[in-house]
Order: structure tokens, then sequence, then C-alpha cells
């Protein structure tokens, strides 16, 4: 499906090669340079594809920190020759909507496999409505060897189930791509 006068194809595909950047204008910016000169990092392949997903996921879930999670994604992607564009889009799992539930599931899950995260204070804290300073008390002293915890599990869990997910995807794409192509020459090769 074509847009009329620009040539661009509609849909999210459409909406993804206008947004992402292509390696080209990247190799312009100082701070992307390193990883722009590496093209590897750039294509779309079975291999690339979901070893990006999953640092994505890793990194966006683990990290939590809006900015850092993008770039360390980026330069984790270098040693695992995963794709960044999609490392980078995959962080954005945890967002403001998503990061209350994945923090809560964290210390839920830190708790249940053995560190002790205070969830009794937690729930007094939300009912006073404390203020920064005594959440970021509660979270230093008892709460963070279980939240750490949690994170690195469901990051890991995440990670390989995206990684299972995009193969997956991957291949089904592929396989619709390849049968599209043979009923097209077949039906070229019946109209001669």
């Amino acid at each position: 499906m074509e847009d009329s006068g620009t040539g661009m194809r509609g849909g999210i595909s459409g909406w993804a090669r206008r947004m992402i950047p292509t390696r080209e204008t990247l190799v312009k910016s100082r701070f992307v340079r390193p990883l722009a000169a590496r093209p590897e990092l750039w294509r779309y392949n079975r291999r690339s594809v979901p070893r990006g997903i999953a640092v994505g996921l890793f990194v966006g879930i683990f990290a939590m920190v809006p900015g850092v999670q993008i770039v360390g994604a980026a330069l984790l992607c270098v040693p695992v020759r995963g794709n960044v564009p999609l490392a980078a889009g995959a962080t954005l799992l945890s967002n403001p909507a998503t990061t209350p539930m994945i923090l809560l599931a964290a210390l839920w899950l830190g708790s249940f496999l053995g560190l002790d995260a205070d969830l009794t204070t937690f729930q007094s804290l939300i009912n006073r409505n404390a203020g920064l300073g005594e959440w970021a008390n509660w979270l230093v002293s008892s709460a963070a060897p279980a939240l750490v915890l949690g994170l690195l599990a469901i990051a890991a869990v995440s990670a390989v189930i995206g990684y299972i997910a995009s193969i997956v995807i991957w291949r089904w794409w592929t396989g619709r791509r390849r049968r599209l192509r043979v009923n097209r020459a077949l039906g070229g090769a019946q109209g001669v």
C-alpha cells in the first residue's frame, strides 16, 4: 500500500522507516559514530534481531533509568552483535505506565526468593502518603537487595521470552514472505 505522492509504505513499517534514523545520519553524530561505523549492528537478520530484542528487554527492565536504558542497550549490543534499533525500542517496555508494576513484581519476587523487602513498611508508606525521603530510606535500607534480585530475575526471564518469541516471529515472517514469492512466481508462470 503506497501513500499518494510520498512513495512511503503505510502502517507501522512506514512509520518506523520514517522515524528510525539511517546509519548515514548517525555517522554524523559524534556520540553514536562508533556504533554507526559497525554495519552489522544495524542489519535485520535472524541472528541480530533476537539478540537485540533480548538485550533491550534485559537492560530496559534491569536499568529502570530513562536514557541509561537506551545507551546501555546500544553498548551491550556491540559484544553480542545485536540489532541496536530493536534493542533501543525494546527498552521502552519499562515506561511510566509499567514501571510501578515491574517494581512491585520485583519486590515481591525478591522477597519470595528469600531477601526481606519489608513489605509491611511498604504498605505503611503508601497508606500515609510518605515523602520522597522516606521512600528513599526504605529502598536503600531493606528493599534494595530484594529489588535488585527481583529486577534481575524478571529481566532475565523477559530477555529469554523475547529472544524465543522473536525467533518464532522471524521464522513465521520469513516463511510467509517466501510463500508469497512462490505463489507470485507460480501465478506468473501459469499466466504465461
